[in-house]
């Protein structure tokens, strides 16, 4: 029986509550990445994974010291505080009570083990965990004692063929055994191990008896390594491909496969069918490492920060999008740096969320306001993919950074920056305002540092919000960009990356007829036909947007971010109103207001104005600040006024946002 869902229940990543519906599963009940700092004492790790009562894994891997530590892995099934690394072929220790020393309802419990040992929470370390709940169809964890005899079955309750098994002797040492079902054309012959760097081997017989897992049980040899009589095991299996979420009940959230590099060593567009956060690979044509990369330390379209489960070496950093998570999959980018040639790898992709669709404007959108210092942590609600950044007491660049374009992470790399003031190309180094992002905040760096200054955090979320990076084809063939927004974007953003070009914005997608402006300046629409205006040949659909054009603002020979929006119930809402020269509501359909609203006139000329309530949105003055300007906010006047349907405008001159038969669109979240 799939997990019934709780209204209320936090997502897998700390950020609120989402919608909810019974009996379908997501995979942030399932799956975390959370990124935390060790206090060299004892605290709670609250990622929202039910552990206590569903059981699972945790494993956890200091970062940013290179001996100290290694993969250290614990268990509900082996019990709190007794650890395995996945670097040795030690055996099981106790840790008690330290290490991971319990097991909660929302996530678990860490303690610094007084030694000097650095396993999960010395302070000061920057720490990664992945958990992992038992769940059908996605993980589960075996513990058995062998018996000595070949063909032996162990039971397990994954309810499908397993893709990946791993199996790791507890009470003495041995290494840590691997079957991959794309190991080999015959992979029950073939085994790796998750402590070494060989690549695939066979032995007589095979670890697996030369037998192929089922759905209910998997079969071994009678070898030490996996059922040695009397020893004791423990096993960790995943699934591929084999559904069980979302709102069908048939979405996949994990895959085991392979794939092979080219003559150059990138690697090719391997197609899942969803974006991934957490992805494992090795080679096993070749002798290499075991990797593990994911959307929170930074695996993005410019740098990869990779672990090696086989080491116990700190956090290093892989430039230039050597594995990039597109809309459907993962890609290596020309010029990335190269693995082995036409080499053959096996991998684990777990789905990117949340799934769910948000019922509340605070679980994906945060503003925040404040001058901390650089390097200072910044604790917000929001597990953040879009940070708008503004500096408000003088002149400066509006800055945009995003996840999939990568944030800087603890290696010491920098954020890639747009500016929406200008057309510049995309740049890195110390200008950036976010330094690296946690699960539950950000870190401000650069010249913000110190400085007054707006932060806009906004989360990837069905019905709300999607980023995706594409390459433009430089030609008029049409180049079909998927997204995973899941309905029919309202308005979409696009910058060129790689060169100078115009921010195109795109809204009010009718059966028909589109309209299009500039985000760096204060042109007015440009309204006609898909056909007419090109870049856009048809209205945009739940799953994609084409484009027609070779135009640089778009689709020429470069590289491009696209943001889209939609209207969620309670949550956000894209639209557009006529002016009527002195004050009116708009009715957004929210309950307590809005926290964030962006206006921009379309028939004449205006700025992109941007009111929130962190600086305040409030029946007297309202500070303002414009998109496509450096300036200064601007706290003066009274041009909206809080309603709890949505916001009110007020016609001033210093803004003009309500001139009477005017034509404005805006962009608003509860």
């Amino acid at each position: 029986m799939p997990l019934i869902e709780t209204k209320g229940a936090a997502s897998a990543q700390g950020f609120g509550e989402f919608a909810t519906s019974a009996e379908k599963l997501y995979i942030e009940s399932c799956f975390s990445t959370y990124l935390y700092t060790g206090n060299g004492s004892t605290q709670t790790i609250t990622n929202g994974i039910d552990l206590s009562t569903k059981g699972g894994l945790v494993w956890v891997k200091l970062r940013n010291n290179a001996s100290a530590s290694g993969n250290v892995l614990f268990d509900t099934v082996r019990g709190a505080s007794k650890k395995l690394e996945s670097n040795s072929t030690g055996a099981q220790s106790d840790w008690t009570p330290y290490g991971v020393s319990a097991f909660g309802s929302t996530g678990f419990t860490v303690a610094d083990d007084g030694a000097g040992n650095y396993i999960t929470n010395v302070s000061g370390g920057n720490y990664a965990s992945w958990t992992f709940r038992k769940q059908p169809k996605f993980f589960d964890v075996v513990t058995y004692t062998g018996n000595g005899t070949a063909g032996r079955t162990v039971s397990h309750n994954l309810g499908s063929v397993p893709g990946c098994i791993i199996v790791k002797r507890t009470d003495a040492a041995n290494g840590w055994a691997v079957y991959h079902r794309s190991m080999n054309a015959s992979p029950q012959d073939y085994m790796m191990r998750l402590n070494a760097t060989d690549a695939a081997f066979t032995t007589s017989p095979s670890r697996w008896n030369n037998t192929l897992p089922t759905s209910t049980v998997f079969t071994l040899s009678g070898n030490d390594e996996v059922n040695g009589s009397g020893a004791t095991y423990v096993a960790y299996l995943f699934a591929h491909d084999a559904g069980g979420f979302g709102l069908s009940g048939t979405d996949n959230v994990i895959t085991c496969g392979s794939f092979t590099t080219n003559g150059s060593g990138v690697i090719p567009t391997v197609t899942l069918g969803y974006e991934p956060q957490w992805v494992l690979i090795k080679e096993t044509s070749g002798t290499n490492s075991w990797f593990v990369f994911d959307n929170m330390r930074q695996m993005s379209m410019t740098n990869a920060a990779y672990l090696n489960p086989n080491s116990s070496g700190a956090e290093a950093l892989f430039g230039y999008g050597v594995i990039a998570p597109t809309a459907t999959g993962f890609v290596g980018q020309s010029g990335s740096p190269a693995w082995n040639p036409s080499a053959t790898f096996i991998y684990i992709a777990i789905r990117r969320g949340p799934m769910k669709t948000p019922t509340s404007g605070t679980s994906v959108f945060s503003p925040d306001k404040t001058n901390a210092a650089s390097g200072t942590i910044v604790t917000t609600n929001v597990n953040s993919d879009l940070f708008v950044a503004k500096y408000l007491d003088g002149v400066d660049i509006p800055r945009w950074h995003d996840r999939l374009r990568g944030y800087a992470n603890n290696v010491g790399d920098a954020s890639p920056l747009l500016r929406s003031s200008g057309t510049d190309a995309e740049v890195t180094g110390a200008t950036g305002a976010i330094a690296s992002v946690t699960n539950t905040g950000f870190k401000v760096t650069g010249t913000l540092g110190g400085l007054n200054s707006i932060y806009y955090s906004f989360r990837r979320a069905p019905g709300f919000f999607d980023v995706v990076c594409y390459t433009g084809t430089a030609t008029a063939s049409l180049n079909t960009i998927t997204h995973n927004l899941g309905v029919i974007p309202e308005l979409i953003i696009i910058k060129q990356r790689s060169g100078t070009a115009a921010w195109a914005v795109a809204h009010t997608f009718s059966a028909t007829d589109i309209s299009i402006q500039s985000l760096n300046d204060t042109t007015a629409e440009f309204r006609d036909t898909y056909a007419n205006v090109g870049w856009l040949t048809q209205k945009p659909t739940a799953t994609q947007f084409i484009l027609d054009d070779i135009s640089s603002r778009v689709n020429s020979a470069g590289t491009y971010v696209a943001y889209l929006f939609a209207t969620l119930a309670g949550v956000s809402k894209v639209g557009s109103y006529t002016g009527n020269g002195s004050n009116q509501t708009i009715n957004c359909g929210f309950t307590g207001g809005s926290r964030f609203v962006l206006i921009k006139r379309t028939d004449s000329t205006g700025d992109w104005y941007v009111w929130d309530s962190a600086r305040g949105i409030v029946s007297g003055n309202d500070p303002h600040l414009s998109l496509n300007t450096t300036a200064a906010e601007v706290t003066t006047d009274d041009s909206v006024d809080t309603d709890s349907t949505g916001f009110i405008v007020n016609q001033l001159a210093a803004t003009n946002i309500n001139v009477s038969s005017a034509s404005y669109i805006f962009l608003a979240v509860a």
